[in-house]
């Protein structure tokens, strides 16, 4: 079991910058994590994700903006989001990937409203 619990969302107006992070507890090791995100309205989509070898892949709305990064002695895993748009307005949820299973945590909200 994994246990994971994200925090670090809240309002920013366009233009600025926010930090998420995810800490994952439990005794299963995880390979991969990822941020998905999910506006009111509309399916949950990728965002990020990062390999225990620390590959990352970025969805092409956030490349350039987004920076994920891990700390796999400390089981966490964050989301530096720069230049951050209205459009990115969502419910942002950290999962692991073990070698059995997916795991979520809560979901952590950003809105970007000026």
């Amino acid at each position: 079991q994994v246990q994971l619990v994200e925090s670090g969302g809240g309002l920013v107006q366009p233009g600025g910058s926010l930090r998420l992070s995810c800490a994952a507890s439990g005794s299963v090791s995880v390979k991969v994590m990822r941020w998905y995100r999910q506006a009111p309205g509309k399916e949950r989509e990728f965002v990020a994700t990062i390999s225990r070898d620390g590959s990352t892949e970025y969805a092409p709305a956030v490349k350039g903006r987004f920076t994920i990064s891990r700390d796999n002695a400390k089981n966490t895993m964050s989301l530096q989001m720069n230049s951050l748009e209205p459009e990115d307005t969502a419910v942002y949820y950290c999962n692991a990937l073990t070698s059995a299973h997916s795991y979520w945590g809560q979901g952590t909200q950003v809105t970007v409203s000026s």
